[in-house]
């Protein structure tokens, strides 16, 4: 079985649309919590309130931080993904953390984030733009299978 972690943006569906058309591959996946209400105040609703909010936010930031580590630990590849509206830091660094582990790593976004991103795509194996170009990916990876 493979297993995969899927990292990155949480603000579209592009993990179902990973997960839906690698059905019937012997594939696991895993990915970081994407409730983002739950994912800010994770630290705060464990261990507690914090007047400030760097201090709330560094509590939530080393929790999701355990859970990140250990899927991309435990992965076989690490898929990250970069969205189109908002920044993601959080993903750079699964990226790069991904690349210092060994892991290979997919890294997906648009053409206009082909620059700002050029470092990250150095360290990754294959850089796509789209949710069915890693699902092919994952065929081919485990049976050899090219497209139709």
């Amino acid at each position: 079985m493979l297993k995969v972690y899927l990292s990155g943006e949480i603000h579209t569906d592009w993990r179902d649309q990973i997960i839906a058309g690698a059905s019937g591959l012997d594939v696991e996946f895993s990915a970081p919590v994407t409730d983002h209400a739950a994912s800010d105040d994770c630290g705060v609703a464990i261990m507690g309130e914090e007047p400030n909010k760097f201090w709330h936010d560094n509590k939530g930031a080393k929790l999701n931080a355990i859970r990140t580590r250990k899927g991309i630990a435990d992965a076989d590849i690490v898929v990250v993904r970069f969205g189109e509206k908002y920044k993601q830091w959080n993903a750079a660094f699964d990226a790069g953390y991904a690349a210092a582990l060994g892991k290979s790593l997919i890294v997906m976004h648009g053409a206009d984030h082909q620059h700002a991103l050029k470092e990250v795509d150095a360290a990754a194996l294959a850089v796509t733009e789209t949710p069915d170009q890693i699902v092919e990916i994952l065929r081919y990876v485990l049976d050899g299978s090219l497209p139709a």
